[in-house]
């Protein structure tokens, strides 16, 4: 999602010579671009002025003007900025215990997704036991969207009751009671939304409030929405009030304005963000994170704890070993592959990654390398147990024999003994300088 703005600051800061001197006149040029790129990306013109402003103000009373390296004291002002605007003084979000959690939103945000991702969430970060969260919905306006939430929770292996009232404060007594007759520690209801904000819609939000007591209310927002996202997140807080904010779509290729200006607009937290269509695809929102991933510094925190979640403590030692021991084979190659392939696309995988911006790598670049690694992936199945440990085998025939299996041409497998050949001299390499344990 942050992609666009990632290209536009790594463009802006790779001006930046290591001597460069700033003067009024060039600091205001930059000041300048940076407006451009914020307004580009859909924020407000008074929130990018406002932005600006401040890092103005910062950069001056630092005496950037006059340092030795400038452009390092800039990029650090800029930084520090964007995580004030995405909320670094704000405390995250805490939910322990007993609790009650209602979710608000338009129809068409996310909201029934967003749900089930938290609740797979919670679960798996083992903030409470996996048979103690009830999933529930009082939303009898959206046509099947109460079968939704039944089908994702299955899907999910989440407990989901659905009350055979068909009003919604009624079912909402009878959630209540079943949850309190069971013993369920969370329960997580889902709400009624609209295409758009109207009386009849809150009204009933606000009973439902006043009934439900929620110990966290979360309004979703579709991140592609843009601007218009901060008008519907006013009126929720007017008239219902919420505690923190969840951002859905944020894989999409919106241009980021949304997330970059509701916490300063609203002084609100976001908590959540969806970043892909699987129930996985949902983190944790860190301010200073995600500002180093908006000024192309990347994100290595979030992709290791990505790694955490879905590959195995003992799968990540084994390679790591057979990385750093120099004895990584083709068979290790394949398993780092199986390993990428959990975790997620390159796509996604890459926007973690400091300099990306800068690089200018296209979507179909990315698709093109997700292909070859399916191809190598085939060509390696082709291959016997020996040939996988002794690459040095692979003559002539034996190549011929493993291309057949795979169905491609002898110059695939060739090409992937040479990506195998670069793999192992970059491995060689961390290793040389100490770096390699850390990386791995």
């Amino acid at each position: 999602m942050f992609d666009f703005l990632s290209k536009r600051f790594a463009s802006i800061f790779n001006g930046f010579s290591k001597n460069k001197q700033f003067t009024q006149e060039n600091l205001q040029e930059t000041l300048q671009v940076i407006v451009d790129a914020l307004l580009e990306a859909d924020v407000p013109h008074a929130l990018a002025q406002d932005f600006v402003a401040q890092v103005k103000e910062e950069v001056l009373g630092q005496k950037v003007l006059a340092s030795l390296k400038p452009g390092e004291h800039f990029i650090k002002v800029v930084h520090d900025r964007l995580k004030a605007f995405l909320g670094s003084d704000q405390k995250g979000i805490t939910i322990a215990g007993k609790a009650r959690i209602m979710v608000v939103g338009l129809q068409g945000s996310g909201k029934t997704t967003s749900l089930v991702k938290l609740a797979s969430w919670l679960r798996d970060q083992k903030k409470v036991k996996a048979d103690r969260i009830l999933l529930a919905s009082i939303d009898y306006y959206r046509p099947a969207a109460i079968d939704q939430l039944e089908q994702l929770a299955k899907k999910a292996h989440i407990a989901f009751y659905r009350s055979e009232q068909q009003e919604p404060l009624a079912a909402l007594h009878d959630i209540m009671a079943y949850a309190d007759a069971h013993g369920y520690q969370q329960l997580m209801l889902d709400t009624a939304g609209r295409l758009h904000i109207d009386n009849q819609l809150l009204h009933e939000l606000k009973e439902v409030a006043s009934s439900f007591e929620p110990t966290h209310t979360l309004l979703v927002l579709d991140a592609m929405t843009g601007q218009e996202s901060l008008q519907v997140a006013r009126a929720f807080d007017q008239a219902v009030g919420f505690d923190y904010a969840m951002l859905s779509k944020m894989d999409s290729d919106t241009r980021g304005g949304a997330a970059l200006s509701f916490r300063y607009a609203l002084k609100k937290p976001i908590a959540f963000v969806g970043v892909g269509e699987q129930i996985k695809d949902f983190e944790l929102f860190h301010p200073e994170r995600m500002a180093g991933r908006i000024l192309d510094m990347g994100d290595v925190v979030t992709l290791a704890e990505k790694a955490d979640r879905t590959i195995k403590k003992e799968e990540q030692e084994s390679l790591s070993k057979a990385l750093l021991s120099g004895s990584f084979t083709l068979h290790d190659f394949a398993k780092q592959m199986d390993m990428m392939s959990k975790m997620g696309s390159m796509t996604s995988l890459v926007k973690y990654l400091p300099g990306m911006g800068g690089l200018n790598i296209s979507a179909q670049d990315l698709q093109k390398g997700e292909q070859e690694m399916k191809v190598f992936r085939a060509i390696m199945s082709s291959m016997t147990p020996k040939e996988l440990v002794r690459p040095a085998l692979l003559d002539g025939s034996r190549k011929l024999r493993i291309a057949k299996g795979a169905g491609v041409k002898v110059e695939k497998v060739n090409l992937l003994l040479s990506r195998f050949e670069e793999s192992k001299q970059y491995v060689k390499l961390l290793s040389k300088f100490g770096r390699g344990k850390r990386f791995f």
